[in-house]
């Protein structure tokens, strides 16, 4: 089995060939290099210091701007009559992996 650790936005996401990948809403896709941090091929592993060379990792945007499920925020101080209600839906891109070469 091959896959990639990648950094994408601050964040780390493990890509396998074929898969789609749900990370946060990317400003500008075209121009988005995922930096890959681990590479699997079996059962050789290649370790980044921080990053691997020679390995990349191609991918297609499939969404880029799509909602995930609503997250609500509850805030609440005992005996002060303090109470707060808000909510909001992430905003993501979706990404589908199309080729590991290294």
């Amino acid at each position: 089995m091959k896959y990639a650790i990648v950094r994408i936005g601050g964040k780390q996401y493990k890509a396998q060939e074929g898969k789609e990948l749900l990370v946060d809403k990317l400003v500008d896709p075209k121009k988005l290099e995922p930096e890959v941090l681990l590479f699997v091929d079996d059962e050789k592993a290649k370790v980044g210091k921080p990053l691997v060379k020679g390995v990349k990792v191609s991918f297609k945007v499939v969404t880029e701007m799509e909602k995930g499920e609503k997250l609500e925020i509850y805030k609440f101080k005992a005996k002060s009559r303090y109470k707060r209600h808000t909510g909001f839906r992430p905003q993501y891109s979706r990404l589908l992996i199309e080729k590991i070469s290294g």
